[in-house]
């Protein structure tokens, strides 16, 4: 995923140009804010919390790339959304089962404007420390997914955790000077947003567990092929039981969008291939009336999808007390 604030070396993009920085933090005191942290069931064996890392964003078009502009000022106005910058959420998920605290994706920490970094302060909330989690499975390796993997200092965020990302992620992003022309951005944001990738990862290099989509990371936590916007994205399906739950990291970045509008957003390196992805994969929620998490849907981002003559449509959940 991508925004203006550059993750290297905190360069900023003016409004203008291809992405636009997260809006400053509101000056309100921490204790005045509203809950980072909700609890939920998957099945009789799987607790589960959702845990923001806070927001991020930038303008509209990158994330429908092929939307009209007026059209896609319309559909904005009448969700009573902003017409020049769309905020997208930090969704991040923590699962206790087995005796072992597993969080899917890592969250951006810094690396992609002021508002990220807020997953350990949640984690506080709930009575937890870094230290307390046992394993860490990234979706892919963009730096809304990893950077909470370093800390300030360069030490490792979650120290006692095994980390797990995609094979084909780590071979592109990583182990190559990765090839970003596709992204709409110039070329000093394109080499920092590289950098900002290997420097979130140095810290667990050494130790990290490759896997392919579609295996099974622990019982009850399996990998699914999720491929093109990058090359080795992958969703997650936990199950417990008649119960699944699944996160569909970037395949949309907001439901008015890329679900109830079926717009391309911009940042998918093979538009093809994650269109795809993105349609097969809905397809399957709808017809199993899967309970969804969208990573960078309104917090919660909890909600299914309808598939309708259109496309399909994102109901969010009721709230749970």
């Amino acid at each position: 995923m991508l925004t203006a604030a550059s993750v290297a070396t905190g360069l900023l993009l003016p409004t203008g140009t291809a992405f636009a920085q997260a809006a400053p933090a509101a000056s309100v005191p921490p204790q005045a804010g509203n809950a980072g942290h909700y609890r939920f069931r998957v099945g009789d064996d799987i607790a589960a919390t959702v845990l923001s890392d806070g927001l991020i964003g930038g303008p509209p078009q990158v994330y429908a790339s092929d939307a009209p502009e007026a059209e896609l000022e319309e559909v904005l106005r009448r969700a009573f959304l902003p017409t020049d910058r769309l905020t997208l959420n930090l969704n991040t998920l923590l699962i206790e089962t087995n005796g072992r605290r597993i969080l899917l994706e890592a969250g951006a920490g810094q690396t992609m404007g002021p508002q990220g970094g807020r997953i350990f302060e949640n984690l506080a909330a709930i009575g937890l420390q870094p230290e307390d989690i046992d394993v860490v499975v990234v979706s892919h390796t963009h730096p809304d997914h990893v950077g909470n993997l370093r800390t300030a200092d360069g030490g490792k965020a979650f120290p006692r955790a095994v980390v797990f990302a995609p094979r084909a992620d780590w071979d592109f992003f990583i182990r190559n000077d990765p090839d970003l022309s596709y992204m709409p951005v110039p070329e000093d944001f394109r080499r920092n947003f590289a950098a900002a990738i290997k420097r979130s990862v140095e810290p667990v290099t050494n130790g990290i567990e490759l896997y392919e989509a579609g295996a099974e990371i622990v019982p009850g936590l399996t990998t699914l092929p999720a491929f093109g916007h990058t090359p080795g994205m992958a969703n997650f399906l936990v199950q417990s039981g008649a119960d699944q739950l699944l996160l569909t990291a970037d395949l949309a970045y907001h439901p008015i969008v890329n679900v109830d509008r079926p717009w391309v957003p911009g940042p998918d390196r093979d538009k093809d291939t994650a269109l795809a992805s993105r349609r097969r994969i809905f397809d399957m929620a709808a017809a199993d009336r899967l309970l969804v998490l969208g990573f960078h849907y309104p917090f919660p981002g909890l909600g299914r999808m309808l598939k309708t003559d259109a496309g399909y449509a994102w109901v969010p959940v009721n709230w749970q007390f």
